[in-house]
């Protein structure tokens, strides 16, 4: 398995900081979600026409890639017409800097909230799939919101016959949310699953509390040892929230921690 670290845990880091880092820590890959001010992939400064060349250079050049652009499509309710545009945005910029998949998602927030139109999520979803076949590009939906049941994201995903289509597994949501194990999670999605977000939390007074990895109660080896009985080999990227709670750890401590932890729990499985 390979590792990523997404950029939403960093929001004051440089490109420079961010790459840096992660060739320090020897990740696999960056997932973009946001640099600085920027959150649009495709307006952020290191990736314009001026600067692109140089910059997929000294990421190829590094052994890394960038693993996921990470757009903030949200499919199940209002102005799907903005978020359609936003996602093919993505699938075409992804095309471009040869990163492999662009997620979209239900809804804005991981939790349901009884709100989310499935029907509407599952036509605009084929629609994006379908945008994407040919550009090798696939787009994968998120375990989150109304989602984060793996029996309803699984039901859907069967009736998307495209080779663009899957699904980005964050293992805190289904578990927290719907108190799916991973096996329960791994079962009805394993046909599906192409790349993982890892966190971690605690519940404390009703509400979720982001811990570093290893210091809340997800179930994170149990779910990287049935991946690995099952064959999985691709990314698992540390979402840490930052972007949207300021008041977690830094980023250099919580970065530095996950790779040493993950490498840790991937040992155990040889």
């Amino acid at each position: 398995m390979k590792l990523s670290l997404s950029t939403l845990g960093c929001p004051g880091w440089s490109w420079n900081e961010i790459f840096a880092t992660a060739k320090d820590l020897g990740m696999n890959g960056i997932e973009v979600r946001g640099v600085a001010n920027e959150m649009f992939a495709p307006a952020i400064s290191v990736f314009n026409q001026g600067k692109r060349m140089e910059t997929l250079e000294r990421i190829e050049k590094s052994g890394m890639q960038l693993s996921m652009l990470t757009s903030g499509a949200c499919l199940g309710g209002a102005d799907s017409d903005k978020y359609m545009q936003e996602a093919k945005a993505y699938i075409d910029f992804a095309e471009i800097v040869k990163s492999p998949y662009v997620r979209v998602m239900v809804s804005s927030v991981p939790q349901p909230t009884g709100k989310e139109d499935l029907a509407q999520t599952r036509e605009l979803y084929a629609q994006l799939c379908a945008y994407a076949e040919g550009k090798e590009v696939k787009v994968l939906i998120e375990t989150n919101g109304a989602l984060a049941n793996s029996q309803a994201l699984a039901q859907m995903m069967r009736t998307i016959h495209s080779p663009s289509s899957g699904v980005l597994w964050d293992i805190h949501h289904p578990y927290r949310f719907y108190h799916e194990t991973p096996k329960e999670t791994y079962e009805n999605l394993k046909d599906w699953i192409c790349y993982l977000h890892v966190k971690d939390s605690v519940m404390k007074d009703g509400q979720v509390e982001y811990r570093m990895m290893g210091y809340g109660d997800v179930p994170v080896f149990d779910t990287l040892k049935i991946l690995h009985e099952g064959g999985y080999d691709g990314y698992i990227s540390l979402e840490w929230v930052k972007r949207w709670c300021p008041d977690l750890q830094e980023p250099g401590i919580v970065f530095a921690h996950y790779a040493t932890y993950m490498r840790y729990l991937l040992n155990q499985l040889d």
